[in-house]
């Protein structure tokens, strides 16, 4: 076992899917698969096939298309095996960006299954406490 891959074991599924999330903002997409994606992962993103590499593709062009990306994660909660994370997502820095939050089911300490929801940030909202 690799010096990585004994820190990567060590880390929690919380601290996995942030820093999965975390690779895949900052594009390195691959390097985030093989840590983090069981064999058998699949996911549930309407947009895509749900199998790992459909996806992992479209993280790649995402990443390719939005070089600057960026992720706040505002809150991470783990269950078991289940990790929700809220964050603000902006495709670049003057991107008002939307509210996304990542549900991930780990199994044998590897993202087995994933969801996605999303919700634009308007750029004008009666409510004043904002999305986060």
């Amino acid at each position: 076992m690799s010096m990585e891959q004994q820190l990567t074991s060590n880390l929690s599924p919380k601290e996995k899917a942030v820093s999965f999330l975390q690779l895949i903002a900052s594009g390195q997409v691959r390097e985030a698969y093989q840590r983090y994606i069981s064999p058998d992962f699949s996911h549930h993103n309407p947009y895509f096939r749900g199998d790992a590499d459909s996806l992992m593709l479209a993280m790649e062009e995402n990443a390719a298309q939005n070089p600057s990306k960026i992720l706040e994660v505002k809150l991470a909660i783990q269950e078991n095996e289940t990790v929700a994370v809220h964050s603000h997502v902006k495709q670049n820095p003057e991107d008002l960006g939307g509210a996304v939050v990542h549900i991930f089911r780990f199994q044998d300490g590897k993202i087995a299954e994933l969801w996605d929801v999303g919700q634009p940030i308007p750029d004008e909202s009666p409510n004043e406490n904002g999305m986060f």
